[in-house]
């Protein structure tokens, strides 16, 4: 059954309120604001945005900002003041308490030991961290996709849009799986013009609109690694799946993007407790 069509204006609505959040990382907006970016009453906009989000504005900007902030302590060597200014905190002590709450520690410190995230299961026998990576087949994905272009660490306000996109029609009543596709080499290609899409699994009956397009991928064969950590950390994983474990596994990517999938939800869980399943696509052997 289609959705209402005021519940998807209201979607609309609310996806331009966080777009605002997305493109003012720096700025503490009033409720007057963000309700006029909805086009919705003061009064009834902070009802609606939790109610189409799952969380307040206060939650989701706080969530966007340290998931920035942390991606700029381990790829950037700026320093801490300009990090939190960046993030949208006044003073280094408000950002280093804010980061402690979520992460567990301190911001420097987390710069220090290069994260926090680890593999879910390590191979055994190794001197170093090494990722279990499991061969696997993943079944034919039919997707609704939004696309973010940009920095790959900005790319969390764009998965916002999706959720709020697919609650607005139901579609995360029932289990769903929720994929990025990151389609640019990221140390080859400009951060402005790096190209990802956000994604959730959809059923043959859903009609795809909206800010989003549909994506269908056939089955394929790939080498996966769980992951539990910010995602921030994921940059990690890459480098050594392409660096590492492929030159050696006797294997060759596809000519399809790799990929990533939330193994559980963001909002419901603390940074150190997220779990990513990477996912490179790989040619038959």
């Amino acid at each position: 059954m289609p959705a209402p069509p005021t519940l998807l204006d209201y979607d609309r609505r609310i996806a331009r309120a966080i777009a605002w959040l997305a493109a003012n990382p720096g700025q503490s907006p009033s409720l007057e604001v963000l309700a006029a970016a909805a086009a919705f009453s003061p009064c009834h906009f902070h009802r609606i945005y939790r109610a189409m989000t799952g969380e307040t504005p206060a939650a989701t900007l706080a969530r966007q900002r340290l998931q920035r902030a942390a991606g700029e302590l381990l790829g950037t060597a700026r320093p801490m003041a300009r990090v939190a200014r960046r993030a949208g905190f006044g003073s280094v002590a408000a950002f280093t308490r804010a980061f402690r709450a979520a992460h567990g520690l301190p911001p420097a410190a987390y710069r220090r030991r290069g994260g926090i995230g680890r593999p879910l299961q390590e191979c055994p026998m190794q001197e170093s961290t090494m990722f279990d990576v499991t061969i696997e087949v993943m079944p034919p994905l039919r997707l609704a996709a939004i696309r973010h272009t940009g920095p790959y660490a900005d790319i969390a306000p764009t998965f916002d849009r999706l959720a709020s996109w697919a609650r607005a029609r139901g579609l995360l009543e029932g289990p769903r799986r929720v994929f990025g596709l990151y389609h640019d080499d990221p140390d080859s290609v400009p951060p402005a013009r790096l190209r990802a899409d956000a994604c959730v699994t959809i059923g043959p009956d859903v009609v795809v609109e909206g800010e989003a397009r549909l994506l269908e991928l056939p089955a394929f064969e790939a080498a996966t690694v769980v992951f539990q950590g910010p995602y921030a950390e994921l940059g990690k994983v890459y480098d050594w799946l392409y660096g590492t474990w492929l030159p050696g596994s006797g294997r060759e990517p596809a000519d399809q993007p790799p990929m990533d999938e939330a193994l559980n939800n963001p909002r419901q869980h603390p940074p150190s407790a997220w779990l990513t399943r990477v996912i490179i696509p790989l040619r038959p052997a």
